[in-house]
């Protein structure tokens, strides 16, 4: 399918979900901040400091997103243990209450350390994907400094931990992350077009994006 078409179906998709999620309650930043008190062992105290590169950096994130990933933790549809216990108990209110105090704090803005082939080569699928493949620019959801979009649910990318971000990109490939499922599998669609190299290009290069 062509990557255009592909990228409006998946706007179309993405404002019916807005739409249906629109009505939800919004959280309290200082009711979440006291349920975030476990969540600093591992995230850190500034939700970016994270004691495993392999976990998210979490502060600045999109509300709508977290909220939503917060969910399918609980719920166990997406599949990681340690957070579904962590959230054992907890209502959908304090699940928004945590998403938005994450989406307060501060992003953490970090450095992208490839060379400057790497960094462009990255940069050309991040602004342009990958045609042939049918790989749609990164840029198109996450925008071009990664920001995300918060009233569509697409999440902040920029400033990510490079480990995590590789994590990701690879368990979609493979069909371990199935998060996508309300958006048209777009990022499994997006990342089965991308080689083990491509994704750790991408994953540096998403760590240095500046809003």
């Amino acid at each position: 399918m062509n990557v255009v078409v592909r990228i409006m179906k998946w706007t179309m998709v993405v404002t019916a979900t807005s739409l249906a999620l629109a009505s939800h309650a919004a959280g309290n930043a200082e009711a979440g901040a006291a349920q975030a008190a476990t969540c600093a062992a591992c995230h850190g105290q500034d939700g970016a400091t994270a004691i495993d590169p392999s976990y998210p950096n979490l502060a600045g994130q999109g509300a709508k997103y977290l909220h939503r990933q917060l969910q399918m933790f609980q719920s166990g549809e997406r599949d990681v243990p340690l957070m579904t216990a962590q959230l054992i108990g907890k209502s959908d209110q304090d699940l928004q209450d945590l998403a938005a105090y994450y989406a307060s704090l501060p992003a953490k803005i970090g450095e992208a350390k490839g060379s400057d082939g790497e960094i462009k080569s990255a940069r050309m699928i991040y602004k342009g994907g990958i045609a042939v493949k049918g790989v749609a620019a990164c840029a198109s959801c996450h925008g071009p400094g990664g920001l995300g979009n918060d009233q569509a649910g697409f999440p902040r990318i920029g400033g990510q931990s490079v480990d995590y971000t590789i994590a990701q990109l690879t368990a979609y490939r493979e069909g371990r992350r199935a998060s996508d499922e309300a958006f048209g599998a777009m990022m499994r669609n997006v990342a089965a077009g991308l080689s083990d190299g491509q994704i750790a290009d991408l994953a540096d290069y998403i760590r240095g994006l500046q809003p």
